[in-house]
Formats: C-alpha cells, sequence, structure tokens
C-alpha cells in the first residue's frame, strides 16, 4: 500500500490519542478563553486547514452564539488592514498541520501590528512556529502526516476544534457523542472499506460533495482529497442546493457523496433520485439507518446516533477512501502529487 493509505487507515487510533490529550487540557482551554473574553472568533488557514476553519466557524455560530468567520490566511496576510474592524477584540484561531506555513505565520503577525489578538493554535508539529507564536498552543503530534495529502491530520485537527468549542459551549454531549465515532471507527472502516473501493473502480472522473451545517467544512475538505489525491475535480455544494444550478454537471460521469438526515429526509429523497436518474454514482451518509434508495450504490451509516457536526468523522473518511482507492485505479502515488508540498513556504 502507500502511507496515504496507511494514515487513513490509522486515522482512529490517532483520534483516540487526541481525545485523551485534549480532554487533558479541559480547564486550561476554558480558563483561557474566560481569560481573554473575545468579542468574536476568527479562524485562519490554508488549503485543509482553512476547510476546517470553516466548520469551526460554523460550530462557534451555533454552539457558544458568538460572531465568528473565516479568512483565507493568505487573504489576511495581504489585506490584513482591510479587515480591521472584524479584528478588534476578536481571537485567532488556526488550526496547521505543520505551524510552519508562512501565510499564517505572516498574517498574524502582521495583524498583531494593527490589534493586540489572542491566537488559540491546533497543530501536529511540536515547537513549530506556529506554537512559538500562540498564546495557547494545542500539540498533536501522532496526528502528523508525512504524506503531501492530508488525510489522519485533517479528522483529527477537526476533532481537536470541535473539542475545544464544545469546552466552551458546555456542551457535554457533544463530547461523549465524538467518543463514540471513535469508538466505532474500526468496525466502521472494515465494515465499509471495500464497498467503498467498487465505487471507486467504477467510471466516474468528478465528484460532488453535499453536506449541510457545521459538516460544510469537512465536506469541502473532501472535495479537496479527490483533486490532490486521484488528481479529479471535486466540489462541495449544500445538500438541496446542488439543484441551483450545479445539477447540470452531475451526469453519468459522477460520483455524489451526500449526507443526508433523518429529518428532511423526506426532501433529500426525491434529489437523490434525479442525480441517479441522471447517471450519477450515488454514495449517502447517515448516522442512522434511513429507507432504501433505488439505484444508490452504497448507503452508509455509522450505526448510531450521532451530533450533526460529530458526523464529519465517519463522513471524511467515505471521501478519503474513494479517492485512495480511484488514484489507485488510475495508477497515480498519492503519496507525492505533482504541483504541491506538504506545506508552503514564501
Amino acid at each position: 500500500m502507500s502511507v496515504t493509505y496507511d494514515e487513513i487507515k490509522q486515522q482512529y487510533a490517532a483520534l483516540q490519542k487526541t481525545f485523551d490529550y485534549i480532554m487533558s487540557r479541559k480547564e486550561e482551554i476554558v480558563s483561557f478563553f474566560k481569560e481573554k473574553a473575545p468579542k468574536s472568533l476568527t479562524f485562519i488557514g490554508c488549503g485543509s486547514g482553512y476547510c476546517l476553519c470553516q466548520s469551526g466557524e460554523w460550530s462557534a455560530k451555533v454552539r457558544l452564539g458568538m460572531p465568528a468567520s473565516t479568512i483565507a490566511a493568505g487573504d489576511l496576510m495581504l489585506n490584513f488592514k482591510s479587515y480591521r474592524k472584524m479584528l478588534d477584540g476578536t481571537m485567532l484561531v488556526a488550526p496547521s498541520r505543520s505551524g510552519s506555513t508562512s501565510e499564517v505565520i505572516k498574517a498574524i503577525g502582521n495583524v498583531r501590528t494593527i490589534t493586540d489578538v489572542p491566537v488559540l493554535a491546533i497543530t501536529c508539529k511540536e515547537g513549530s512556529d506556529l506554537s512559538g507564536i500562540a498564546d495557547l498552543s494545542l500539540n498533536i503530534p501522532w496526528a502528523y502526516d508525512e504524506s503531501v495529502c492530508q488525510t489522519r491530520t485533517v479528522v483529527n485537527l477537526y476533532t481537536a476544534q470541535l473539542m475545544v468549542l464544545a469546552f466552551l459551549s458546555g456542551d457535554e454531549k457533544l463530547v461523549e457523542d465524538i467518543k463514540k465515532a471513535i469508538n466505532i471507527g474500526e468496525d466502521y472502516m472494515a465494515r465499509y472499506e471495500d464497498k467503498i473501493r467498487e465505487v471507486a473502480e467504477m467510471d466516474w472522473d468528478y465528484v460532488v460533495l453535499l453536506a449541510d451545517g457545521e459538516m460544510q467544512g469537512i465536506a469541502s475538505e473532501g472535495a479537496i482529497a479527490f483533486t490532490e489525491i486521484a488528481q479529479l475535480v471535486g466540489s462541495y455544494y449544500h445538500v438541496l442546493d446542488v439543484r441551483h444550478g450545479p445539477m447540470v454537471k452531475v451526469k453519468d460521469n459522477t460520483l455524489v457523496i451526500a449526507s443526508l438526515t433523518s429529518g428532511g429526509f423526506e426532501y433529500q429523497k426525491p434529489l437523490v433520485q434525479e442525480m441517479v436518474q441522471r447517471g450519477a454514482k450515488v454514495i449517502t451518509y447517515s448516522d442512522e439507518k434511513l429507507e432504501d434508495i433505488e439505484g444508490v450504490k452504497l448507503q452508509v451509516t455509522s450505526g448510531v446516533k450521532l451530533d450533526s457536526a460529530v458526523q464529519g468523522i465517519p463522513f471524511i473518511f467515505i471521501a478519503q477512501a474513494a479517492a485512495y482507492y480511484k488514484a489507485a485505479k488510475r495508477g497515480i502515488n498519492p503519496d507525492n502529487p505533482d504541483g504541491i508540498v506538504a506545506w508552503v513556504k514564501l
């Protein structure tokens, strides 16, 4: 196999370590937030990190009722003065694999020339530049991906970020659901890996991922996984919003991975049926078993009731595994794709 494959399969073992570590920092995280008392949260990142920021932004809004925004670190680095009013009184949150991406480091430095902002960093590299300039740094080195393409790293950063927001909102049930998702992870991967491979080896060369709410960032990362690992175009849309234009691209060359819910299934089912009729190969995900939909290639369920944001943990595995097996089918080495590096140094 490959490094990428190994890291995909090791993600739940790493998640258990991440869960235990973030739990051990709970009091420190809560105290830090109370001390800094930010008026808002601003999530910054690049590439996969930026996608995770999008989920973080929505979780902060939904769970804390606090103003939150996401800014691409490169944008913030270049245009920090334009964001002055957004940045006053904010706290920067920066999830990063390497903790060394130049745009992130330079963006924080530039922002601090115009306003005093605290920084919470979540990194997979101890002693990184980002850890050095952050006011509070959470380090999960066991989640670091050696492959250029991030897989294990992504789901661990997503989970760590979600746990932080659970602590700040006092949502103990969210933490328990994260624990549930981790506990079922190995069996979940074993149950669906071969079935995902079968769909990956079918004839398609364009991917659409559909998810709502706090999952939008992790679903966007799923689209990036197809672009980086399988070198095919991937797109993300909100579930019902795919009808508003993007449906023109859903054809017989399309793989659709859609996150469905029991609430609203009466609207989601006709959408899936329409995509099947257009020739798309469709994989659906839900936390609990839903009604079978004729023509769907694979209906995946985690088998336990999970918070909507926590469902992003099992959901992303579908995209990662499908991207890996499509790369293998196409004879592509996913560990070292041409044109990208593990992190950008300017």
